[in-house]
């Protein structure tokens, strides 16, 4: 299945769906931060679009309720964004390190902190090898 395109509002959404697992629109609506917050409608628009987009599915109803939960994988979603940043720069991480950089995103104190973290592979298990 191809991963939809989500908005930084849907994305928002779809993230508190990650922590919560299954949830309805107001428990959704309650999870977010108070300074966050949109209209109740916004987020069931939001909620919808998601659905709609393949990127969370309906899964019970409770009274007027409708349950939903997160149709896509959470660590899939995120290695596509990457993917799709790095084809910006090239397909390679270098010019897109030296980009953030450049622009103060990333300084060299984050540099050496990467390059001493331990190496995580795709499935997030931890190598006891560090990089060099």
């Amino acid at each position: 299945m191809k991963e939809p395109r989500l908005s930084k509002a849907e994305t928002r959404i779809l993230e508190q769906y990650w922590k919560l697992r299954t949830a309805s629109v107001r428990e959704v609506l309650e999870s977010l931060p108070e300074d966050e917050r949109a209209a109740y409608t916004t987020v069931q628009t939001l909620v919808y679009r998601l659905e709609e987009k393949g990127a969370l599915r309906k899964v019970k109803k409770i009274d007027n309720a409708q349950l939903f939960e997160p149709a896509v994988n959470q660590s899939q979603y995120r290695s596509r964004l990457v993917r799709d940043l790095l084809d910006l720069f090239g397909g390679s991480p270098r010019p897109l390190v030296s980009h953030t950089v450049e622009n103060g995103a990333l300084n060299l104190r984050d540099l050496k902190a990467l390059q001493s973290a331990p190496l995580v592979d795709k499935n997030g298990r931890t190598s006891g090898s560090k990089r060099t």
